[in-house]
């Protein structure tokens, strides 16, 4: 083991194959705080090359393993798909709806031997071979379920990262309030990890950085004071789909693929797979309890993924706020005293903690006739602090006046 700090100066230890090469030192001064590195400008500059690749139509359903011969529902980009398998294990994909009278296929019985569905209201049969609904073109790569929707330039199947041979895969999925670009974006601000995930990262410095993505070194915490740094390349392989890889360290070869699946306008779906390897003899022993590995990689991601989808909902509520593209009641209480105190300035001035007026907002109205005056938005009340002085009034015992007789 090798005793180190970490980013908030408190004492790590390094175990495990650490990467071969120390970064080259950087002159006094040079280092930068993570907040300066994580410029706004620099994320988006990364971002909108992200936004421009193609995706070929292709949308992650979930894990492969979930779809079964059991009719499967989901929802894609405002569409009502139903996914199954044949005997053969073939997947198919289909609108979620019976042609006759609009039944869901996904609340149908099991497919048949010949991977026939049957509709559960009057029994219309839909047959892979002769389908009475356009079937959707679908793709298994043994980890993950794809679809293929039109909208988009079609391409024959999705692009796909070099994932080890001999690993174990982990998917795991959860929804939020925002937007692949958000979702994009977190994994593009890799500085947040050791401030905002301190459970789970202890350090990080960045190694190289060019027009195709990031690559930095980084800690992991293995449990508190134990911890094993790895050089990790982030990059992006279409606009809904982001990879880390493990190029040096331990568990050298192994890859977290995080893909981004619109379910609703305003709404996305985070399906992250994890496929680990390592050349460590324990670790052989591990995956043949594949089941507990994958249990406790479950846990590790759901805890990260719980505080990334509130770092993307915040995103895409500021900057609908920002843009005014959604009402206010569709915002967080933050992003809505954001936007009303852009509202109450005039359009040629400045927020004072320098955030700049929404360009054409008409300035806020008083009763003294002056428009140029803001006034301070009233404080909104918590409402547990609310719900605390309703008990407490409810409870509390009567006032006495000890001017008045009290009766016995």
């Amino acid at each position: 083991m090798k005793p180190t700090r970490d980013l908030h100066g408190r004492r790590l230890w390094l175990m495990g194959h650490t990467p071969q090469g120390e970064p080259e030192p950087l002159p006094p001064g040079a280092m930068l705080a993570d907040w300066r590195q994580a410029a706004p400008r620099r994320i988006d500059a990364l971002l909108q090359r992200a936004l421009r690749l193609p995706c070929g139509g292709w949308f992650v359903i979930g894990a492969a393993a979930a779809v079964s011969r059991r009719p499967l529902a989901a929802v894609v980009d405002g569409q009502e798909l139903v996914l199954w398998r044949d005997a053969r294990g073939v997947l198919h994909a289909a609108p979620d709806r019976c042609p006759h009278l609009g039944a869901r296929w996904s609340e149908a019985e099991p497919a048949d031997a010949a991977g026939r569905l049957s509709c559960p209201w009057h029994g219309l049969q839909l047959d892979p071979g002769r389908p009475c609904v356009p079937l959707l073109p679908t793709f298994d790569d043994g980890v993950l379920a794809w679809v293929r929707l039109p909208g988009e330039t079609p391409s024959g199947r999705p692009a796909l990262p070099a994932r080890p041979d001999s690993g174990v895969a982990t998917v795991y999925r959860v929804e939020g309030r925002c937007e692949p670009r958000e979702v994009l974006e977190n994994r593009l601000d890799p500085w947040h990890g050791a401030h905002y995930h301190r459970h789970s990262f202890a350090r990080l410095r960045l190694l190289d950085e060019d027009d195709h993505g990031l690559t930095v070194r980084v800690a992991f915490r293995a449990w508190r004071q134990l911890a094993v740094e790895v050089d990790a390349r982030f990059h992006c392989l279409d606009a809904r789909c982001i990879v880390m890889t493990i190029v040096d360290g331990e568990g050298r070869g192994s890859v977290v693929e995080t893909h981004a699946t619109p379910v609703a306008p305003g709404r996305t779906a985070v399906v992250e797979a994890v496929v680990a390897q390592s050349g460590r003899a324990g670790f052989r022993l591990l995956a043949r309890m594949a089941p507990i590995l994958r249990a406790l990689i479950r846990r590790s991601g759901a805890r990260l993924w719980t505080e990334d989808i509130a770092y993307c909902e915040r995103r895409y509520a500021l900057r609908l706020a920002d843009t005014g593209a959604a009402p206010r009641r569709c915002l967080p209480a933050a992003a809505r005293s954001v936007a009303r105190n852009r509202q109450c300035l005039p359009s040629t001035g400045a927020h004072p903690s320098g955030v700049s007026a929404h360009a054409g907002s008409e300035p806020c109205a008083r009763a003294d006739g002056n428009p140029h005056v803001r006034t301070a938005p009233p404080r909104p009340r918590r409402r547990r602090y609310d719900q605390a002085r309703q008990v407490w009034h409810a409870f509390r015992p009567p006032n006495r006046d000890p001017r008045r007789p009290q009766s016995s």
